[in-house]
């Protein structure tokens, strides 16, 4: 059988400060050519450029990686603030019709960080500005000083439902991730099915309730070593396995 084909959001990013470009993390290439044993594909988050009906004939499966610009708050009936901090309006326009196609076409879909808030945000859910400020809260984003290592280590524990869909994956109630994120889930969307949270309640693990196919998304960021991190591993290789099963349906 033929590697299955993932595509992968894409983020604007400037090159020299003026250039325009769309950009992929290199984790996030090698975690889906390394660890789901598929082959990346990135795709450019600019719906001018994207046909999403398209893009699904050609793909098995779709990523949708992280990102410091964050949903626009319009999306979910809030006012814009400083808080809300930049915006990627083109990622928006492409991201969250394209969580509602692969839901729909039941072709495997993968939300990391910025991808676990548009699955949110997709479905109907609010999110917070800046989680770090509510009671009792810890703060989430990465921290400012250290090597990209120390930046991406484990820093708490997500405490999962016992016998959900993530709990089975990893075999465990509780794991061990990082976190290098601002905002949070406020309120679950509709279909949003919330199976695991931090110590402080924020929210760190989702899928989408009665989608036909592979459809989670987590808060932190599996993609770090992926190959070795017994978290990321398994979590990555049930979505390349998602997406064989899905092509062998295909096939008849």
């Amino acid at each position: 059988m033929a590697r299955p084909v993932v595509g992968i959001i894409g983020n604007r990013h400037m090159v020299n400060d003026e250039y325009p470009a769309q950009a992929v993390g290199l984790s996030n290439l090698e975690a889906v050519a390394q660890v789901a044993d598929a082959l990346p594909l990135m795709i450019p988050a600019v719906p001018d450029l994207v046909d999403i009906a398209h893009l699904l004939d050609v793909v098995d499966g779709i990523v949708l990686t992280g990102g410091r610009p964050n949903v626009h708050p319009s999306h979910y009936g809030h006012e814009e603030t400083e808080k809300h901090g930049s915006f990627d309006l083109d990622r928006d326009a492409v991201a969250l019709g394209l969580i509602h196609a692969c839901v729909d076409r039941g072709v495997p879909i993968l939300g990391i960080c910025r991808g676990f808030q548009e699955f949110n945000v997709a479905y109907g859910g609010t999110l917070h500005p800046e989680i770090r400020e509510l009671p009792g809260r810890m703060n989430h984003r990465m921290p400012t000083t250290g090597a990209l290592a120390d930046k991406f280590t484990n820093r708490h524990a997500v405490h999962l439902t016992p016998g959900g869909l993530f709990a089975r994956l990893f075999g465990a109630d509780v794991i061990e991730v990082n976190t290098l994120h601002g905002q949070g889930i406020e309120t679950p969307g509709t279909r949003i099915v919330i199976e695991g949270h931090a110590p402080d309640g924020t929210p760190e693990a989702l899928h989408v309730k009665g989608a036909p196919n592979f459809a989670m998304a987590v808060q932190w960021h599996p993609e770090w070593q992926a190959g070795i991190d017994p978290v990321s591993r398994p979590l990555f290789q049930a979505f390349g396995t998602a997406m064989r099963k899905d092509a062998l349906r295909r096939a008849g």
